[in-house]
């Protein structure tokens, strides 16, 4: 007679209230994320921009020059414009001739993002680009701000219609004109737009002769004149900077500045005009800019005329790091390259918005009012008077800027925290005027360029002062969140002493309403006080979560404390096991995080997950020796993915080969779906009584070699004729369409579904591919169905051996349809998961931008434009691995009978750990790529708990009515 079965636990709450707390906890979940992701624009790109100040003009009794000429050459590299040609002869005759005889000269180092917006308004404006633009266009700062050219009498500028618009468009006091957008043709050699920008200023000065409001006006003080030199630019990215055509294109710039010189000393004759000639950024090697590279940070920076210094002559001498860092972080003091040959002139380096205060000083202005430049003194032929004045109305300036944001700050702050190294700075800036009035003039300098200092520090301080509260507390909501997540699953998951939830139970009967009270008078002080301080409304969003989530954490105390007596009572080694299975996570966890920066980092992955799931295999689970070669060499072939550029190269042979691939691995699926040896078929025994698969089979294969030949048919015939036949385009939507529905007809067990799914997806899969991801889907499928079998596996030797941990797969039900509890062990299913579904990412490009998916992909459906349609094609096709992850995870808690809903929870737990960790790597500095994609990841591991939610949705139409039978099950129906 067999034994009675023991009765079952009683789940800790009825099915309707814990589904019911469920759909709660998604909702909070879906609301935390979708407000937490707005807090990095809170925190890290705030406007550093403030108004109100006044100007503070240098107090000269005469400004060195009536007139400044800013000349800016484009994306010119430092390098190309300083080294000689391969015939030893000098780019730039001219420029090197004044570095020699009439001016001074050095490196401008600009910060990145190194583009052309940002380089002019640090040039122009003074400050760096503005953190909040990451969220605008580029072509027009998102906010007002002062410039050389406002304080200015009068501008006139010429150049661009990207760069001059952004400056002059809504300055009454200037005169200026870009060409037409068609100018800038990369097919051409685009020196003629420098020419364009030359002879449309020589034409005004021409036109002066003949207008005398126009000579009047070109004749008075604190004139800027402002040309904007695109060639090097345009031809840098059509022809790369060691091109022919670009490095002519320096010559032409020289030429320009040379004739610019001449035609304004001829004009005025009067020897009080000031030239400035640089460069906004550089270009790599590659064509492009953006980036910290030197060879776009490095850009030539030539001074000369009117208060300008001569050549400073001085023998080298190797100079020690004095610790100072430029912008882009290079080194003070760097030496010059030899080949330069430029090592007997002083060169003086600046970082690139220190040439807005140069040009404001040398005509007499006050710097702007934003901006965060320091007076580079080496450049300026000034009285020592007057230099110290100099550099005292740039101090000033700066400090007016901190005194602004500091009175603000305190006007709204209940408790405010002063900057306090310029507590003084008051009787400070009395000390300088002494010093002054005593005709220390070096002293005076010191104390100046000191309290400058402390300013440009304050104003990072106030830039920053909100970050740690608001770090604080999104980072406190993330880790109640995850808090309310475990206790949740603790309840409704796991196997915890029915008498410890009914204790926890008449707790919350008897206190949740005073822990609610509580944590809505908390809500409601912290409203005040963030009224009080004319906080923003998000910050109340913030607040109210972080005290909601750790209110309800709070209202389950009586529940946590019970768990902790139920660790603290565990064996050495249960605990022991617990941390080690804790570490191992994190590592997981933390390699996932860095393998958002190489996708590289997978190949190790898989060669060492290879390595260590076929000797478990063989070793522990005693499994089939063929199933650790399988695994081993699914693991292998997937790692090669990895390693291929992310930019898909065009190869439709592979695409097709891709298709027999697919066709070979289901047919192998197919021949263990009717092995006769006791493993395989414990894996597929749903198999015996549908004898449909055989056709639905036939059928499906057929659908995949068609889409393999209709491959080659639709691109050889839209190569010949560069159009897509119609019959191509219906039979190819007809096979995509089709075949999506046939899984669905599939007997229901594990194996049979799961191919089926597999040969479902691959006809619109390969329609939609263009190289070797094709392939790729085919390596993933070997992988997920090496999961099925090695869980599978698992549990049939656990189950032959008699395994007491694994007879609560129908002992531990929850709720009542033969689900078990979790159980430690049961991490490594969540964490499997999130290492593919990160593999579905990033193992054919970079799914943080769809940029870097071809567009040439949706050309065998559809090739008029349209946009829509062909960025609903590139996402489907990008969803086709996810969903195969996700129709794989389900079976596999099918299997090993854990609850679903249970894993999904673990997952997004597992999945706001790397939240955590890409909220504090978002960065506000760098080029826009390193910006936009520090946004994109911590985008993409907060939207998971939609994102995978909603993939659970869509595959549950293929999974839903999957069945799986053990042994132990079988058994427990018997008696």
């Amino acid at each position: 007679m067999a034994d009675r079965p023991r009765p079952q636990p009683q789940p800790h709450s009825s099915s309707a209230s814990t589904r019911r707390r469920e759909r709660w906890l998604v909702v909070l979940g879906v609301a935390l994320h979708a407000v937490y992701m707005l807090s990095i624009f809170d925190i890290y790109f705030k406007s550093p921009i403030v108004h109100g100040m006044a100007p503070e003009p240098p107090r000269f009794s005469a400004p060195p020059a009536k007139r400044l000429v800013l000349l800016v050459a484009d994306g010119l590299r430092a390098d190309k414009f300083f080294e000689p040609d391969e015939r030893g002869r000098y780019r730039a005759p001219f420029l090197r001739g004044v570095i020699e005889s009439k001016g001074r000269w050095g490196v401008s180092h600009a910060r990145p993002p190194t583009e052309s917006r940002p380089g002019h308004v640090a040039i122009i404006a003074g400050f760096y680009e503005d953190p909040s633009a990451v969220t605008k266009g580029w072509k027009a700062n998102p906010v007002e701000f002062d410039s050389v050219f406002n304080r200015s009498r009068h501008t006139i500028s010429f150049g661009s219609p990207d760069i001059v618009p952004i400056f002059c468009s809504s300055l009454p006091h200037s005169t200026w004109g870009t060409y037409p957008h068609e100018y800038e043709d990369f097919a051409t050699d685009a020196s003629f737009l420098d020419h364009w920008s030359f002879d449309q200023f020589q034409g005004l000065l021409n036109r002066s002769f003949e207008d005398p409001k126009l000579r009047q006006l070109l004749l008075q003080d604190k004139l800027v004149i402002f040309l904007h030199l695109l060639g090097c630019d345009t031809n840098g990215h059509a022809h790369r900077p060691y091109s022919n055509i670009y490095l002519n294109n320096v010559k032409v710039v020289d030429q320009i500045a040379e004739s610019m010189y001449n035609l304004m000393e001829s004009y005025f004759n009067d020897n009080q005009t000031a030239y400035v000639f640089t460069a906004d950024h550089g270009m790599s090697d590659k064509g492009s800019h953006g980036d910290g590279h030197p060879s776009n940070t490095d850009t030539p920076l030539v001074a000369w005329g009117a208060g300008i210094r001569s050549p400073k002559f001085l023998a080298y001498t190797d100079k020690p790091d004095d610790g100072f860092r430029f912008v882009d972080d290079h080194k003070h003091d760097m030496p010059t390259p030899q080949n330069w040959a430029l090592e007997g002139f002083e060169r003086v380096d600046v970082n690139q918005a220190d040439i807005a205060p140069l040009m404001a000083t040398l005509v007499g202005l006050p710097c702007p009012l934003n901006s965060v430049g320091s007076l580079p003194t080496h450049y300026l032929k000034l009285s020592k008077a007057d230099e110290v004045e100099a550099v005292l109305a740039n101090t000033k300036q700066i400090l007016n800027q901190f005194l602004r944001k500091s009175q603000m700050k305190q006007s709204s702050s209940l408790y405010f925290k002063p900057f306090k190294p310029l507590a003084n700075y008051s009787s400070v800036l009395d000390q300088i005027e002494d010093l002054m009035s005593a005709r220390d003039y070096e002293t005076a300098m010191k104390h100046s360029e000191e309290l400058r200092r402390m300013a440009l520090a304050g104003l990072h301080y106030f830039q920053t002062y909100d970050w740690f509260m608001l770090m604080t507390t999104i980072t406190l909501g993330y880790i109640g969140w995850m808090v309310n997540l475990i206790i949740h699953v603790l309840q409704s998951y796991t196997s915890f002493p029915a008498n410890l939830v009914k204790r926890t139970q008449v707790y919350a009967k008897n206190t949740s309403m005073k822990v609610y009270i509580i944590g809505c008078l908390v809500m409601g002080f912290s409203s005040i006080i963030l009224l009080l301080e004319k906080c923003p409304l998000l910050y109340h969003a913030y607040v109210f979560m972080t005290i909601f989530l750790w209110t309800r954490i709070v209202h389950n105390f009586e529940f946590m404390k019970a768990v902790w007596r139920c660790l603290s009572n565990m064996p050495f080694k249960s605990v022991m096991n617990l941390l080690n299975i804790s570490v191992i996570a994190l590592f997981i966890l933390e390699f996932l995080v860095m393998s958002f920066f190489d996708r590289k980092l997978y190949t190790w992955c898989f060669l060492i997950l290879g390595i260590l799931a076929s000797t478990c295999v063989a070793i522990f689970i005693q499994a089939s020796s063929a199933l650790a070669v399988y695994i081993w060499f699914a693991c292998w072939f997937l790692s090669l993915f990895t390693l291929m550029p992310a930019e898909i190269p065009e190869n439709n042979n592979l695409v097709i080969f891709s298709g027999a691939l697919v066709i070979l691995i289901a047919t192998a699926s197919r021949w263990m779906a009717t092995n006769n040896t006791s493993f395989w078929l414990y894996l597929t025994r749903a198999n015996k009584w549908d004898p449909q698969f055989s056709k639905l089979f036939f059928v499906q294969v057929v659908f995949v070699a068609i889409s393999s030949i209709m491959v080659w048919l639709s691109t050889s015939h839209r190569s010949q004729n560069k159009e897509l036949h119609p019959l191509h385009q219906l039979i190819n939507w007809l096979m995509a369409g089709v075949a999506l529905v046939l899984p669905l007809f599939s007997p229901p067990s594990v194996l049979s579904r799961l191919t089926s799914i597999f040969l479902g997806f691959a006809p619109p899969f390969l329609l939609l591919s263009i190289g070797y991801e094709a392939v790729f889907y085919s390596a993933f499928a070997m992988v997920l169905m090496g999961w099925i079998f090695v869980e599978s596996a698992n549990l049939y030797c656990s189950e032959q051996n008699g395994s007491a941990r694994h007879s609560s797969v129908v002992d531990g039900s929850i709720f009542g349809y033969d689900e078990r509890c979790l159980q430690l062990s049961d991490l490594r299913i969540p964490l499997l998961f999130m290492i593919l579904f990160n593999v579905a990412f990033f193992g054919t490009g970079n799914f943080a931008s769809i940029a870097s998916f071809e567009i040439s992909s949706v050309y065998r459906f559809i090739t008029v434009f349209s946009p829509f349609l062909m960025a609903a094609l590139l996402i489907f096709k990008l969803f086709i691995p996810f969903m195969l992850v996700i129709c794989t995870f389900s079976a596999i808690t099918r299997i090993v009978r854990i609850p679903r809903l249970g894993c999904y929870f673990l997952v997004i737990l597992l999945s706001d750990v790397m939240t955590i960790h890409f909220f504090f790597l978002v960065r506000n500095t760098g080029s826009w790529m390193e910006i936009g994609n520090s946004i994109s990841h911590f985008g993409i591991v907060s939207a998971q708990v939609v994102f995978v939610l909603l993939l659970f949705a869509l595959t549950n139409i293929y999974t839903k009515d999957i069945e799986f039978s053990s042994r132990q099950l079988n058994s427990r129906k018997v008696m």
